[in-house]
């Protein structure tokens, strides 16, 4: 197992992996967008700079050659910067009969793990454990020393994975039609990558 920064040439196979968050958040802004449309536009933001190495950052987990964990998160105060990225493409694409407005999710001062998956044909192999313990080098990179995330009241399996790694929650918050904890990990000087 790798665990390293993305590439553009990663993004088909990081694409399917962020589609299943939206499928559990239920999004009403994404359930009239046609799945292939959908994962052109995700695909698309996964190659650029921003997503890969900007503002944001993208880990993602292979084994064989393939990607099969993703990690994507950023400075909370680079969010709208994030998001205008999927807001533009989206709206560039035809499949979109709305604009895709994203709900804010971090705090002021952390270090924002937006996304974490793996595929399913991985789950429970220790890889979500993998990406979460690589993240504290990415955020002390962008001089953040807080590590937040929001987990869905209806996921406990995650809910204690991020426990256990250290998490501990500071608040609730909606997201779309969810309600979510937030969760925060203070990192101080942990700066190694475990693989």
């Amino acid at each position: 197992m790798i665990i390293r920064e993305a590439r553009p040439v990663d993004a088909p196979q990081i694409a399917p992996l962020m589609n299943l968050i939206y499928d559990e958040m239920a999004l009403t802004d994404l359930e009239d967008v046609p799945g292939p449309d959908l994962l052109k536009v995700i695909t698309a933001a996964y190659r650029t700079r921003t997503y890969l190495s900007g503002a944001a950052t993208t880990v993602v987990a292979e084994a064989n050659g393939q990607v099969v964990g993703v990690a994507f998160g950023y400075p909370g105060e680079k969010e709208d910067v994030v998001d205008n990225v999927m807001t533009r493409l989206a709206a560039n694409s035809a499949a979109f009969d709305e604009p895709f407005d994203l709900d804010s999710e971090t705090e002021a001062g952390e270090w924002y793990l937006d996304s974490l998956a793996v595929s399913p044909d991985h789950q429970g192999k220790g890889i979500g454990r993998q990406l979460l313990r690589a993240l504290p080098v990415y955020a002390q990179r962008d001089r953040q020393s807080v590590i937040g995330l929001n987990v869905d009241f209806e996921n406990p399996g995650a809910m204690r994975l991020y426990e256990r790694m250290g998490y501990e929650v500071t608040g609730t918050q909606m997201i779309g039609d969810h309600e979510y904890y937030h969760m925060q990990l203070e990192i101080g000087e942990r700066v190694r990558l475990a693989n």
